[in-house]
C-alpha cells in the first residue's frame, strides 16, 4: 500500500495555513519569528489558530479584519502579551495600514473589524477571541493608509467594530481614544465583553458616539471598568439596543448617562423574548457632575416609535449607585408607562443630599424592595406620570457606611446598616444571575 509520508502531510498543512486538522501559532514582535501583524496570514485563519502579539515600545500601526470561523472547542484567538510592567501591546489606528492580502469595506469605521470582507471570502465569523490588546486611535482627525492613499476615520469609528459574528469574546482589552470604544451591529450573536477597560472615547459636541454602542442577540458585559468619555464629549457610557442584555459586576463612571438601554430597529431582536428582560446587577454606577442629563439609567427607547420600545422589565439589583452631581439626580428615566423596573437591594447615595435625589423622571412602573436610599429623596423632581411602590420600606440615611467613599472604596464598613439587610430575590433569578454578596445591600459586602 502506498503511504504518504508524515512530513509531506505536515508541509501541506502549513501551506494551508494550519489546516488539515492542525492549528497554527503566529508569534509577532521583538525577537519573534514574525516582525509585523502584516506577516500573519489573516485570510487563512482557521479553528485553533492563535495569533500572539508581544509588547513593544512602538505601537503596532496596523489594522485588519477577522472574517473566519473557529469552533467551540478550537476558537481563533488573537491575544497580546504584556511587558513586565503589565503594559499591553498597543494597536494604534493613527497611521495604520492594512495587510495587502486583506480586502474589506468599513476601514474608516474600525481599527479591528469582525465580519464583512471580500478577501477572505465573506462568512459569518464564529468563535473568535480578542484579548489583552490596547486598541486606540479610530476617530477624526486621525487617518489610516489605504491602497489609494490616506483616508480619515469617521465620527462613528470604533476601536473594535463587529459588523457580524457569533460567539465572540473580547477580554481584558483597553478600548479608547476612538469615536466609539466598542461597536456591535445587529447581526452580532452571543457577545461577551469581559474584564475590559473602556474609556476616553467620544466626539466633542456629538451625542451619537459612546464608550460602548451595541445591538446584539445575547450580550454580556462583566468585570469591566468603564471610565469617563473624552473631555467635551456628551455621549453615554454604555449604550445598548440588544435583546438578552446582562450588565454585571462592572464599574461604570461618567457619561451623559451611565446606562442608556433603548430600542432596536431589528425585527429579529425585537421579537426575541429576551428583548423584554434586561439584567443589571453587581455594578458600581457613578454619576459625575459634568453630565448634561441628570439620569443615571435610561430604559425604553429613543427612536420616537413607541411600539418598538423595550416595554419589559429592567431587573436592577445589588448595585451601588453614587451621584456626585451638585444638582438634581434621577435614578431612572423610563420612556413610557409600559417600561418597568424591579429594583432590589441597591444602594443609591447622593453626595449632595437626599433632597437632590429622585427615583424617576416621569413615566414608568417602579417596584422597590430592600434598598438603601439617601434620606429626603423624592419620587420625581418633575411631573410624575408613572407609579412607584415599595420606596417607603427602604432604609434611609445620610451615608450608607462605605469603607472610604472619598477614595472610591465602596465596600461596606463593619458598622454599615447595609450589612445583612438584603431583601428577597427570586431563587430562579439568583440561580441564573448569582450575586457576590446576596445578604448585603449594594454591589459589595465588607472588604
Amino acid at each position: 500500500m502506498f503511504r504518504i509520508p508524515g512530513v509531506f502531510l505536515f508541509c501541506c498543512a502549513l501551506a494551508l495555513g494550519g489546516r488539515a486538522g492542525l492549528s497554527a501559532d503566529y508569534e509577532i514582535g521583538p525577537g519573534q519569528k514574525l516582525a509585523a501583524l502584516a506577516d500573519v496570514p489573516w485570510e487563512k485563519l482557521g479553528p485553533g489558530d492563535v495569533v500572539t502579539v508581544h509588547w513593544r515600545a512602538e505601537p503596532y500601526r496596523e489594522k485588519w479584519v477577522l472574517c473566519a470561523r473557529g469552533t467551540e472547542e478550537k476558537p481563533i484567538v488573537v491575544r497580546g502579551v504584556a511587558n513586565e510592567k503589565g503594559e499591553l501591546p498597543v494597536i494604534d489606528g493613527e497611521g495604520a495600514a492594512t495587510p495587502k492580502a486583506l480586502d474589506y469595506w468599513g476601514g474608516e469605521r474600525s481599527v479591528i473589524k469582525i465580519g464583512g470582507a471580500n478577501k477572505p471570502a465573506d462568512t459569518m465569523p464564529a468563535y473568535l477571541v480578542i484579548e489583552n490588546l490596547d486598541v486606540r486611535g479610530a476617530r477624526p482627525p486621525f487617518h489610516f493608509h489605504r491602497r489609494k492613499g490616506e483616508q480619515a476615520y469617521v465620527n462613528s469609528a470604533a476601536a473594535i467594530t463587529i459588523e457580524k459574528g457569533e460567539h465572540i469574546t473580547i477580554r481584558h482589552c483597553a478600548l479608547h481614544d476612538s469615536g466609539n470604544g466598542l461597536f456591535a451591529a445587529p447581526a452580532t450573536r452571543d457577545l461577551l465583553v469581559d474584564g475590559c477597560r473602556i474609556f476616553d472615547n467620544g466626539i466633542e459636541g456629538d451625542i451619537y458616539e459612546h464608550n460602548s454602542y451595541t445591538e446584539a442577540l445575547g450580550i454580556v458585559f462583566q468585570n469591566c471598568r468603564f471610565g469617563p468619555l473624552r473631555a467635551g464629549c456628551p455621549g453615554n457610557n454604555l449604550k445598548d439596543r440588544s435583546a438578552g442584555l446582562v450588565v454585571r459586576d462592572n464599574w461604570i463612571e461618567g457619561g451623559n448617562r451611565a446606562l442608556d438601554l433603548v430600542d432596536t430597529g431589528s425585527p429579529e431582536l425585537r421579537d426575541a423574548p429576551s428583548y423584554r428582560e434586561t439584567f443589571v446587577f453587581g455594578n458600581v454606577l457613578i454619576k459625575t457632575d459634568d453630565a448634561i442629563n441628570n439620569q443615571v439609567v435610561h430604559y425604553g427607547g429613543d427612536s420616537g416609535k413607541i411600539a418598538l420600545y423595550r416595554q419589559g422589565t429592567l431587573h436592577f439589583f445589588h448595585n451601588t449607585v453614587v451621584s456626585r452631581r451638585t444638582g438634581n439626580t434621577a435614578l431612572f428615566g423610563l420612556s413610557t408607562n409600559e417600561e418597568r423596573v424591579d429594583g432590589r437591594n441597591n444602594i443609591v447615595w447622593c453626595a449632595a443630599g437626599g433632597a437632590r435625589l429622585a427615583l424617576c423622571d416621569g413615566p414608568g412602573q417602579i417596584h422597590l424592595l430592600g434598598n438603601w436610599l439617601s434620606r429626603g429623596f423624592v419620587n420625581s423632581q418633575g411631573k410624575m406620570s408613572g407609579e412607584i411602590s415599595g420606596a417607603e420600606n427602604s432604609l434611609l440615611g445620610d451615608t450608607p457606611g462605605f469603607a472610604d467613599a472619598a477614595h472610591d472604596d465602596f465596600h461596606l464598613a463593619p458598622n454599615s446598616p447595609c450589612l445583612g439587610r438584603a431583601g428577597e430575590i427570586s431563587p430562579e433569578i439568583l440561580s441564573a444571575h448569582p450575586v457576590k454578596n446576596p445578604r448585603d445591600i449594594g454591589a459589595f459586602g465588607a472588604p
